[in-house]
């Protein structure tokens, strides 16, 4: 167990987190479940600097990102990420993202991956906090295990962040990621815009979910559930999870298309699922013909976008998440207090959670180099083969 000491930051700086975030004017209520048309927000078009295709920064960010000096004094600071399969993004970009980021502050990270496993992720929580981490920055597997881990965490002292996933009754001080209701709403503009079926009277859709178990998947489906629900002309007839694994995914599209085999759009929530759509688009020679979204800019995806057959994906850059969240981290471990703008209501619990959220950017045919010459998604991953051309053409770097 950690001293009192520990125990009262703890507590300090959940309770000053909280004062902070319920004063802001920018307050982000994402606690309707999936298909709740309520959010205000629906159908906003990606602002100008991110329609230019300019890399998004963290709304709400720490000081250090204004300028301040953030140093985290060498304390240790314990990262957990979720798996290897559902996105490249937890092999690639965020581990390299957050190592160059603790660096930067001056912070002793221990960043390792639970491979999908809840029971894992437990032991290397439990192992972290022997080791004498301040700081607990955990990507949820599923709620239930990860509030287990985050509660765990907090009575022994440790203070917890919730990364990109919010834990829904974890009770984490402080919750870093995208604005994950406008991913989901840019994903439902973007896709009545695509070439497919921009300007059809009549389009018959599928919404293909992320897992249920993944509070962001909630707020994906609540996003562009409230704008697809309201465009003209546009009907869904079928709606069913992915579970974020392509096999699953594949088998799903197969069911819809065999009962609509005149879908227009296929709504996926991220690349991964929709490579497997693609796939079986292409069995049927209709690839190319259904616009099909995606999510997380990932190496398939992108070479999707370049051969026509993927519509756009959301661009989520690891450095607008990362940075922030290991800025935060520095603050918590040393008595600080991290500047937010807004909350997010846990939907268990009902309580706010202070908040740093990035913005999300589309990425179609148009912008698709943006991604590759930022770094995020690896050039030698993408151009490769019959891509190499398209990528030149496209301004990759």
């Amino acid at each position: 167990m950690r001293t009192s000491a520990i125990g009262l930051v703890v507590v300090g700086a959940a309770l000053s987190l909280a004062l902070s975030g319920c004063s802001s004017d920018d307050t982000n209520d994402n606690s309707a479940p999936a298909g709740d048309n309520t959010n205000s927000s629906a159908g906003t078009t990606p602002s100008s600097s991110a329609s230019a295709g300019t890399s998004p920064s963290a709304s709400g960010s720490s000081s250090g990102a204004a300028g301040a000096t953030v140093d985290g004094k060498g304390a240790k600071v314990g990262i957990i990420l979720p798996d290897t399969q559902s996105s490249n993004r937890w092999v690639a970009a965020d581990p390299e993202a957050l190592k160059a980021n603790c660096e930067r502050v001056n912070l002793e990270c221990d960043i390792q991956n639970a491979g999908g496993s809840a029971a894992k992720q437990k032991t290397i929580a439990q192992q972290m906090a022997a080791g004498g981490v301040k700081v607990l920055m955990l990507v949820n597997l599923d709620a239930a295990s990860g509030a287990t881990i985050l509660q765990e965490a907090k009575q022994n002292g440790v203070i917890t962040i919730d990364y990109d996933r919010l834990t829904p009754g974890g009770g984490a001080a402080l919750y870093v990621s995208f604005d994950n209701t406008k991913v989901g709403e840019l994903q439902g503009k973007a896709l009545t815009e695509c070439p497919q079926v921009k300007g059809k009277p009549a389009v018959k859709y599928v919404d293909i979910d992320g897992a249920p178990t993944d509070n962001n998947a909630t707020l994906f489906a609540q996003g562009y559930d409230s704008v697809l629900g309201k465009t003209p002309g546009w009907t869904r007839v079928g709606k069913q999870t992915g579970n974020w694994d392509a096999t699953t995914a594949g088998r799903v599209f197969n069911s819809f298309i065999q009962k609509n085999p005149d879908l227009g759009a296929v709504m996926v929530a991220n690349d991964t699922m929709a490579g497997a759509v693609i796939t079986n688009l292409t069995n049927l020679r209709l690839n190319g013909k259904v616009a099909v979204s995606g999510q997380d800019a990932s190496p398939a995806g992108l070479q999707q976008i370049l051969a026509g057959n993927q519509c756009f994906t959301i661009y989520k850059p690891s450095t607008g998440e990362a940075g922030p969240a290991v800025e935060a981290a520095a603050k918590l471990a040393n008595g600080e207090i991290p500047q937010t703008t807004q909350t997010i209501k846990d939907p268990k619990t009902g309580q706010d959670v202070p908040a740093i959220l990035a913005e999300p950017v589309v990425i179609t045919k148009e912008n698709v180099a943006l991604p590759i010459n930022d770094g995020y998604t690896a050039k030698d991953q993408v151009c490769t083969g019959r891509y190499a051309a398209l990528c030149t053409a496209a301004g990759v770097k």
